[in-house]
């Protein structure tokens, strides 16, 4: 069975350690899967492939360094992020990372079609894509096939602060949301779609 928290509004560093606690109880197995949906204040992480790059965003970013693969992914208010803390391998499909990824796009890409948004996959950058724009990133981190971070799903962001920030190698305003894109999704809609959508897939 998949467990599923909604946790509202998550510092990004408390985020962290609770990750970090649920995939080690994960991997010992006194927890089912389990997928955190939450929100942060706004801040910049920053990954290993940014780190190494020297890239960091504009000035005025508050930053955290991260593990999970990529460069630098914005989160903020109007932004729903799932963390899936899922046991992979055990289903048909999940052999390797590029697998998982391919399946969370699927995920995030039928859970935007419910609301008559075409979610695309883009060869310039996993994640998911909207006339062009990617809306939605992911990034993860294993332990044993445990995953830990996820995904972020830009629904209605603040005015140019997702823009202004250069994320995982691509230019300044690739990233944006829905609602710049002229696509309006309630929150609370997104996530009983996504979390439906999920709890199908791992349950199977």
């Amino acid at each position: 069975m998949l467990d599923v928290r909604e946790l509202g509004v998550v510092a990004y560093e408390d985020a962290q350690r609770l990750m970090s606690d649920l995939q080690q109880q994960r991997i010992e197995g006194t927890i089912p899967d389990t997928l955190l949906i939450l929100s942060h204040p706004e801040v910049v992480t920053v990954g290993p492939r940014a780190r190494n790059d020297g890239v960091l965003p504009p000035p005025g970013y508050t930053t955290v360094a991260v593990d999970r693969g990529g460069g630098l992914t914005w989160h903020g208010p109007g932004q729903v992020v799932g963390y899936p803390i899922v046991k992979w391998g055990e289903r048909k499909g999940e052999a390797s990372v590029a697998d998982i990824i391919h399946i969370i796009e699927g995920w995030l890409i039928d859970a935007l079609a419910e609301f008559g948004v075409k979610g695309v996959r883009d060869e310039r950058m996993q994640g998911v894509w909207v006339d062009g724009y990617k809306v939605c990133s992911i990034g993860l981190s294993f332990l044993r096939w445990v995953s830990r971070h996820g995904f972020s799903v830009n629904l209605n962001t603040p005015p140019g602060r997702l823009e202004g920030v250069a994320g995982c190698g691509l230019a300044a305003d690739t990233t944006t949301s829905l609602a710049k894109l002229g696509y309006e999704i309630a929150e609370v809609a997104f996530i009983k779609a996504i979390c439906a959508g999920v709890r199908k897939a791992l349950e199977r």
